[in-house]
């Protein structure tokens, strides 16, 4: 019997197909499968692109699985979750209904084994979600302010071009840009990124491990930038316990995604300083494998953590 975990992302997507063990058998990627950042068509080409790479690579075909796991950004509204399964389903010739969550959800999975308690994931933009003992789920899509990777970015860009026009302080994050963009002078970044045909309007997430760096080395700049990340996630992750009934008590708050690989304590310290009941909890594998965990249960099957562990490290490798 095999599994299928898929974690489809803003930025990209994996895939990780499994025996009931947990040994890894092949691994997939493609582009982003947010259904509302992108259009349903491209997201759910990227989601299958995935699969089909995971399937081929582990010689392996749909048939021949014993229950898929999605962890998807963009399934948000009952209607998301409607049209996810028919098409999954019907591209990928699924014999059995797909286990489909949002992504915070699966994030959830990856540090629980009941998936009781908050998830909040840190990557391109953010997922934040909460699940209570009695089954309870409260997740919600769109927050009100950014956060993420692409809030860092576009946050010190702003800094940068409000100090070029004498309106805020200079920052350490000027060098670093120029570095990271090649380019001479601050005018010149600007007109890197705000021409027709320049820079993609997604380069800003590329800038955060920057911020990152500059406000563990003291920048005041970036360090306002990274406490506004950070108490923005936190305040979301409140909200999931609170509206889960967690609030009061301790509950796992599980924090993951790719920003929350930086070595720099102070992304973790804002967040935590908002949640003071959340223990945290920092999985050792990935969104991916919390997927696969979630097809796994509704199998009742209880694969090996230590062979998830290297399945994990594989995903990462063939990325």
């Amino acid at each position: 019997m095999l599994l299928l975990g898929v974690d489809g992302g803003n930025t990209k997507t994996h895939a990780l197909v499994t025996d009931a063990s947990g040994a890894a058998l092949g691994t997939g990627d493609g582009g982003t499968a947010d259904i509302h950042n992108s259009t349903p068509e491209s997201g759910l080409t990227e989601i299958v692109r995935a699969c089909r790479e995971a399937l081929h690579s582990a010689a392996a075909e749909a048939a021949d699985l014993a229950a898929a796991g999605f962890s998807l950004a963009g399934a948000d509204y009952p209607e998301d979750f409607e049209l996810l399964r028919t098409e999954l389903c019907a591209r990928l010739g699924l014999r059995a209904d797909p286990v489909i969550v949002n992504d915070a959800v699966g994030a959830l999975r990856c540090g629980t084994e009941d998936s009781v308690g908050v998830a909040a994931v840190l990557g391109t933009y953010c997922a934040v979600a909460g699940r209570n003992a009695d089954g309870d789920l409260f997740h919600f899509g769109f927050w009100p302010d950014s956060t993420g990777a692409y809030t860092l970015g576009s946050e010190a860009l702003a800094a940068i071009w409000r100090h070029m026009l004498d309106l805020g302080p200079p920052t350490s994050l000027t060098i670093r840009a120029l570095e990271r963009w090649s380019c001479t002078d601050v005018e010149e970044l600007l007109y890197a990124f705000t021409r027709i045909g320049g820079l993609p309007p997604s380069e800003p997430g590329r800038f955060a491990d920057a911020v990152l760096d500059e406000a563990e080395a003291g920048d005041p700049v970036a360090r306002d930038i990274v406490e506004l990340v950070g108490c923005r996630l936190g305040d979301y992750a409140r909200v999931c316990a609170a509206r889960t009934g967690q609030l009061g008590t301790p509950f796992p708050l599980v924090l993951t995604g790719g920003v929350m690989r930086h070595p720099s304590a102070l992304l973790r310290d804002a967040i935590h300083g908002r949640v003071p009941d959340g223990v945290a909890v920092y999985p050792d594998i990935e969104p991916v494998v919390g997927a696969l965990l979630l097809a796994a249960d509704s199998a009742g099957l209880r694969p090996d953590r230590a062979r998830l562990r290297a399945a994990s490290d594989a995903v990462i490798g063939a990325s």
